[in-house]
């Protein structure tokens, strides 16, 4: 699929030059570009891995995610590099001409797949022993037409030892692995609860001597381990109650990098024209310094030293909330809260490595120890490095927060960032940001 979709871009590129040979001269160097930037957006949302391309609307939604970032990558390039000679049409019709292809690459690439299932019999044959809930998951799992899988039924039809009382594999479950075997049978799925683990060993030893494949299924539906993950340390299994993207290092280096890249392009390019005007407007106003520092808690309960431009009179109460109509707040402060701009200099903790743009916003230390008594689950959110904006802010639970419900929301939206990552919910959290923004927010104040 990767070599076919470069050639799709190539063919693109080469196709727009030719239809605007009057208007501009084709540019190797920048179709070398477009290579780079495709395989560079496909890599970052694993669009070729095997997990992501097992399932047909899997390969749809990843490739949909990339050509978007590659559309904005590739524009910047284009806008950016003096040598590029796209006009707008000549983008557009690029643009067309390359998500086109890739649609009807995926068409063909799914109908010539289905075609060798039916003629050819490309799936695997597999079937599986425990007739229980994961058994029965796995089945639904098998019979999925869009998967590499033929499933050929249940070996067994209870939900009985698989040993009789000396330890050794019962007569009627060797007779139906030898079935198995004989029907072209090669994969066998085991679905076992964990006090049952121990007969594994003596079904994998039937199995082989019959050279089918036994796949071991913990069964955990009957336990209170019902929501464990599984993870691996080497080959050493980790089961958790909680998935963590950001956990994988490859996940944290992709967020750690887009944080310096959008705090790097906003300090340049916004921070570097607005910081003396709104510190100019803030001294005016209220004498005292820009920037209101103040101790926060951050990832893993560190606290940290969070920067704002100062938004109130100075005052004594800088561990207080702010409520609607405080005094405390002047003018410029009532603005700069309403629009998010106090939050800007917090591109500074991004770049130092205290925040990240997107994450559960820091509260102050007396407000996390105060919450962390009430709140269940309240310091889950302290496993990620906290954000300028995040889930919980965009769904509208920020500013004030009085009433323990809300807070309670505010910690469960967090909760579900924790464990739902990917940079596209990034990318949307950051959309969603920009729109309230501009729509503006009742609890801004």
């Amino acid at each position: 699929m990767s070599i076919t979709d470069i050639v799709i871009v190539n063919l693109s590129y080469l196709g727009v030059n030719n239809f605007f040979a009057l208007k501009a001269n084709g540019d190797i160097s920048s179709m070398m570009v477009a290579n780079y930037i495709w395989i560079l957006a496909a890599m970052f949302f694993r669009l070729y891995t095997y997990n992501s391309a097992y399932k047909l609307d899997n390969i749809y939604r990843l490739t949909i995610k990339s050509f978007i970032l590659f559309t904005f990558l590739f524009f910047s390039y284009v806008v950016l590099s003096k040598s590029a000679q796209f006009s707008f049409g000549m983008l557009v019709l690029f643009y067309s001409f390359v998500f086109t292809g890739l649609m009807l690459a995926r068409l063909v690439g799914s109908a010539v797949e289905k075609s060798l299932k039916k003629h050819f019999k490309i799936t695997r044959s597999v079937a599986v022993i425990g007739l229980n809930s994961m058994g029965l998951r796995l089945a639904g799992f098998f019979q999925d037409s869009n998967n590499h899988f033929a499933f050929e039924g249940f070996l067994n039809q209870e939900e009985n030892s698989f040993l009789d009382s000396s330890g050794q594999i019962l007569p009627v479950i060797r007779k139906q692995i030898t079935t198995a075997a004989n029907a072209g049978i090669r994969d066998v799925y085991v679905t076992l609860s964990p006090e049952r683990i121990t007969e594994y060993n003596q079904l994998q030893k039937e199995a082989e001597k019959h050279c089918l494949r036994l796949k071991l299924v913990p069964y955990l539906s009957n336990s209170t381990t019902n929501n464990l993950k599984i993870s691996y340390i080497g080959d050493i299994a980790v089961l958790s109650n909680r998935n963590e993207p950001l956990e994988e290092i490859e996940n944290r280096f992709k967020k750690r990098i887009f944080d310096i890249v959008f705090s790097s392009l906003v300090i340049i390019f916004i921070l570097s024209w607005l910081y003396p005007i709104i510190g100019l407007l803030i001294k005016l106003q209220s004498p005292g310094p820009v920037l209101f520092k103040q101790l926060r808690s951050g990832k893993d309960n560190q606290s940290f030293l969070c920067y704002k431009f100062r938004s109130m009179k100075v005052n004594n109460d800088g561990e207080k909330q702010a409520t609607k109509d405080d005094s405390r707040i002047t003018k410029i402060g009532s603005f700069l809260r309403k629009t998010s701009l106090d939050e800007l200099p917090q591109f500074f903790n991004v770049l130092m490595g205290d925040m990240s743009v997107i994450g559960p916003r820091p509260h102050p230390l007396n407000m996390t120890k105060e919450y962390s008594q009430i709140i269940n689950q309240y310091m889950v959110r302290q496993f990620l490095k906290s954000g300028i904006t995040g889930w919980a802010q965009v769904n509208g639970f920020r500013g004030e927060t009085k009433d323990p419900i809300l807070m309670q929301k505010r910690v469960e939206h967090d909760i579900w960032y924790l464990e739902n990552w990917s940079m596209w919910v990034d990318l949307k959290i950051i959309y969603k940001t920009i729109y309230n923004i501009l729509k503006g927010e009742e609890n801004a104040y």
